[in-house]
């Protein structure tokens, strides 16, 4: 047991005291310095980012000026500043109005950030909602402006999963069939270049890294229906390209691990068995579905249904263990009985149990590959999936309290699998403390006092 733990309370206490009372009386000041800042072994003079969504900045569905100011790369970079760093520059949006994919490309191409805000519902009621709205091909060009140069180093772009760092045609404009318009932006010679090769071209001393989310998450995102999870292996593979290319000349760096998908409010906040009825209500549709004997409802929650190509009649009940995505047409939920009878829920709507069992194995066997990349190429390592886990048990931070709940939590902006910006700077101090163990460094932790949180009307 350490010596501390044989105090009491109250002989702690007094025990903590003696010094200051001690100079008290003879007019001296306590000794309480906080130790220099240092930048241990590593090397901050010049540094980069790469990876996705999260390094990028991205929050509430878009892309804009604020959010990438205020990103993961950027604020560790106003940290390493106090230790020798020097500007990190980005290709940063026009404004604060800034651009979003839309993950539904029929509707639009593009979306609008989210902002809290006053919407009448299909039942008519009117309450605080995530509203955003669509962008024209036209209203996007302003954000469509390539900053191709030398100077950027922030090389995290939304969606790109590790085999676009490798493809030259990621560089391809939006307006020449390139759906991902954000790298464009800042290649060196679009179309021609690729992501990993401007990396690298930067020659950097330290690297922040946090690759291999977007090789899930896109097919997380569209409940399975879009291109498969690259094999543990071809990961691997890759990032050893990755990391030995932006290593070579010794350069230092930190790599974070994967979250748990169910970490995110955007696969958790609507339930798979969210279909509440009464036993009238459940009569009536039992007597629509009085062929299927696998489908019945009960009076109380539901599981909504799917189709199901797997079983005899071709749609099934969602069951416990299986999740929907936040992108679901909740109005159509609420009065067209989306999901129940009219239309069956569309299978980019959820994540069934097979392709939940396909994401847990990845993200496990991902993190794996992580950890041994982190001690093969000397970098720090930050726990991502343990941290997310925290977050939804519930953290505190400077007297303020974070958790994972919609819009109230503090930690996620309002696309439900974004942080904030409030949430990324607490998790820049993540990176900061395994930065600090792995290094022997004494960077400070950022206060960022003008981040924001999800702002109310």
């Amino acid at each position: 047991m350490k010596y501390f733990d044989k105090l009491s309370n109250r002989n702690l206490i007094v025990y903590c005291l003696l010094p200051i009372a001690y100079c008290l009386i003879n007019s001296c000041t306590p000794d309480l310095k906080v130790p220099e800042p240092s930048e241990g072994n590593a090397d901050f003079h010049k540094t980069i980012a790469i990876g996705g969504d999260y390094l990028a900045g991205y929050q509430d569905g878009a892309l804009y000026e604020k959010g990438q100011r205020l990103s993961i790369p950027a604020l560790l970079a106003e940290q390493f500043k106090l230790v020798g760093g020097s500007a990190f520059n980005q290709a940063l949006m026009p404004d604060n109005n800034g651009l979003g994919v839309n993950t539904k490309p029929w509707e639009s191409p593009f979306l609008s950030p989210f902002k809290l805000g006053y919407k009448t519902d299909c039942q008519g009621i009117t309450a605080l909602n995530p509203n955003n709205h669509f962008i024209s091909l036209a209203g996007a060009s302003p954000y469509l402006v390539g900053i191709a140069g030398n100077g950027i180093q922030n090389f995290a772009i939304p969606f790109a999963n590790t085999a676009d760092y490798f493809n030259p045609a990621f560089g391809n404009s939006f307006a020449s069939g390139n759906p991902n318009p954000y790298y464009n932006r800042i290649a060196s010679n679009p179309g021609m270049c690729n992501l990993y090769g401007d990396a690298k071209a930067q020659d950097a001393s330290f690297i922040t890294a946090w690759l291999g989310m977007e090789d899930i998450y896109n097919y997380a995102s569209s409940g399975g229906t879009s291109t498969p999870i690259p094999s543990s292996s071809l990961f691997s593979a890759r990032l050893d390209t990755i990391l030995g290319g932006l290593t070579a000349n010794g350069a230092k760096g930190v790599i974070a691990t994967i979250p748990d998908f169910r970490s995110f409010p955007y696969y958790t906040l609507v339930a798979w068995n969210a279909a509440v009825m009464n036993q009238t209500q459940a009569d009536s549709l039992n007597d629509v579905y009085n062929l299927t004997p696998s489908i019945h409802f009960i009076n109380g929650s539901n599981g909504f249904v799917i189709f199901d190509n797997t079983v005899s009649a071709g749609a099934r009940q969602l069951h416990n263990g299986e999740y929907i995505t936040l992108s679901v047409p909740i109005d159509s939920m609420k009065c067209n009985k989306y999901g129940l009878m009219i239309s069956l829920m569309n299978d980019r709507y959820a994540l069934d149990s097979s392709e939940v069992y396909e994401i847990d194995n990845a993200i496990s066997s991902y993190n794996n590959v992580i950890r041994q990349k982190a001690a093969a190429y000397n970098l720090a390592l930050v726990d991502m999936y343990q941290y997310f886990k925290t977050v939804q048990s519930g953290i505190k931070w400077n007297g303020a309290d974070f958790n994972a709940t919609f819009v109230t939590g503090g930690f996620f902006s309002l696309d439900g699998y974004h942080p904030n910006q409030k949430g990324y700077a607490l998790i820049a101090n993540e990176f900061i403390n395994a930065i600090n163990s792995k290094y022997n460094a004494n960077i400070p932790y950022t206060n960022c006092v003008e981040c924001d949180g999800v702002l109310f009307p």
